[in-house]
């Protein structure tokens, strides 16, 4: 069942978010170096498994199979040509899973960052990100996207170009910002929380925050510092699910379990987050512990 951000935020309630797509493509067997995008085509019903599974533990916003889904990412395998087509096919399944839902269920256009440098640090344009993200975004919102969900942003600038981007491609979409920072309370760009909630908030964003990251207590700290600076806005969070570690297969794994992810979403929400999810290493156990928990 369809429905809009405003319609979800007027409710009052915390808005449930989903948590990580990639750690759940892992478990079903992703290998690493793979390209998670290309699986909006060669699996489709994969993809559309994931966003059920999200969907039934409780979900209210799903992201689209797209975080990596730029020109300027793709190029890095060799596939910058597919990115329209890998977009545009993203949000058709997520669309199609949240249209079959028995509740509204809004579809958010995953953009992450371009995995490049601007300038003067980099060899990248405001201008070549910019177009980059207008090219994801507009074949995002052709394929049914309720609003442009942009996360895991490092650099201001680029969040700029991606918020930029959104305005030109789909005026009508909201637009949803996150940053991710680290233990030292600042991103890798050196940007504070207190810096980013007065930044995005002025760049016209419906909502905004911070995901990813080293862990809970770090986006706790975030969503405080950002509430505190900005009172006004509507804040995000979508914490890892603990500290990452390389298990003896070779694989991330992470360390928080559902209840203590349930535990994070009741803290952050006193803290004044008012979108709850989750990020790396969450599944949609650890959705359906947020879930009950803010909607008990």
């Amino acid at each position: 069942m369809k429905t809009s951000l405003s319609e979800l935020l007027e409710s009052g309630r915390p808005v449930i978010t989903d948590g990580a797509m990639g750690t759940v493509l892992f478990a079903l067997g992703l290998e690493r170096g793979s390209v998670p995008d290309l699986l909006n085509v060669e699996r489709p019903e994969l993809i559309r498994q994931v966003h059920r599974s999200y969907i039934e533990a409780g979900s209210q916003i799903i992201l689209t199979n797209s975080f990596g889904g730029s020109r300027v990412r793709l190029g890095t395998h060799g596939m910058p040509e597919r990115a329209a087509g890998l977009n545009a096919a993203a949000a058709v399944l997520a669309r199609a899973e949240a249209d079959a839902a028995p509740r509204g269920v809004l579809v958010g256009g995953d953009i992450g960052p371009t995995g490049l440098l601007l300038k003067p640090y980099g060899d990248l344009t405001f201008e070549e990100a910019t177009a980059a993200f207008e090219e994801q975004i507009r074949a995002l919102a052709a394929g049914g996207v309720d609003a442009i969900w942009i996360e895991t942003m490092y650099d201001l600038e680029e969040v700029r170009a991606a918020v930029e981007a959104a305005h030109r491609a789909a005026p009508e979409l909201p637009v949803v910002a996150t940053m991710t920072f680290d233990a030292h309370g600042r991103t890798m760009m050196g940007t504070t929380p207190e810096q980013a909630v007065e930044v995005l908030s002025g760049l016209g964003v419906a909502a905004l925050g911070g995901n990813c990251g080293n862990g809970t207590e770090e986006i706790l700290t975030v969503v405080e510092k950002m509430r505190a600076a900005r009172p006004d806005v509507v804040l995000v969070a979508k914490a890892n699910a603990g500290m990452p570690r390389l298990s003896t297969s070779d694989r991330l794994e992470y360390d928080a379990t559902p209840e203590t992810m349930a535990e994070y979403a009741g803290r952050v929400q006193e803290l004044g987050a008012t979108i709850i999810g989750a990020c790396c290493g969450s599944t949609p156990e650890h959705i359906r512990a947020i879930a009950e928990r803010l909607h008990a």
